[in-house]
């Protein structure tokens, strides 16, 4: 069983029962209000683990696995065998937190807010995969049929979640995107600076492989 399996398995696993349980999705979440009065500093990496909703689960979960497993396979590779899959874990956990303690150090005195989800996370792993195949063509969620490479999903990614992070609209932490997104590259190139390189390398030269 991949690492990426058994995470997404554990994922399901609590979030489905604290979605059955309120009190238990209420003991999880990320809420800084409550973190600093009550030192707290758990949520911020357990709200991780607890989703909204089923359908944010899936949603989560299957971009978990759609690039999870990819990174996985390549952090055995880039690091070695065995270890990759710590680094791995590793990586995923700290992306989790990461992409929490900004909305931590803003809303530490708003009692209204608090979020859940995989989705820093999930945008680290996202961007990984985006350091290592920039023009990797991808396909949009809202345009099906038409082929976008990575690392200009990537960009627009950032462009709206900083936009939005900033309109304070709705229930989306798309703080802790843009800074879960962030994270992840940071860490794959602090931890392997020569593939800060290589990402220059492919984007110069890799365009033509794919487009033409």
């Amino acid at each position: 069983m991949t690492v990426t399996l058994l995470i997404i398995i554990v994922t399901s696993i609590i979030s489905y029962l604290a979605l059955q349980n309120p009190e238990m999705l209420q003991k999880l979440k990320h809420f800084p209000y409550q973190e600093k009065r009550s030192k707290e500093y758990y949520r911020m990496l357990s709200g991780g683990f607890v989703h909204g909703s089923l359908l944010h689960l899936i949603i989560n979960m299957y971009i978990l696995f759609m690039f999870g497993e990819q990174i996985e396979r390549y952090f055995d590779t880039l690091y070695g065998q065995n270890i990759g899959r710590i680094v791995f874990v590793v990586m995923y956990l700290l992306n989790i937190i990461a992409a929490s303690i900004p909305t931590y150090f803003k809303n530490r005195d708003n009692m209204q807010f608090a979020s859940v989800g995989a989705s820093g996370a999930v945008s680290g792993l996202l961007f990984i995969f985006i350091a290592i195949r920039p023009w990797y063509p991808l396909q949009f969620i809202f345009l099906p049929f038409i082929d976008i490479p990575a690392i200009v999903i990537g960009i627009g990614y950032l462009i709206y979640s900083s936009y939005a992070s900033r309109q304070n609209r709705g229930r989306i932490d798309h703080m802790a995107h843009f800074y879960g997104a962030i994270f992840g590259v940071a860490f794959l190139w602090l931890t392997k600076p020569s593939m800060f390189s290589l990402f220059l390398d492919r984007l110069v030269n890799d365009f033509s492989k794919y487009y033409f």
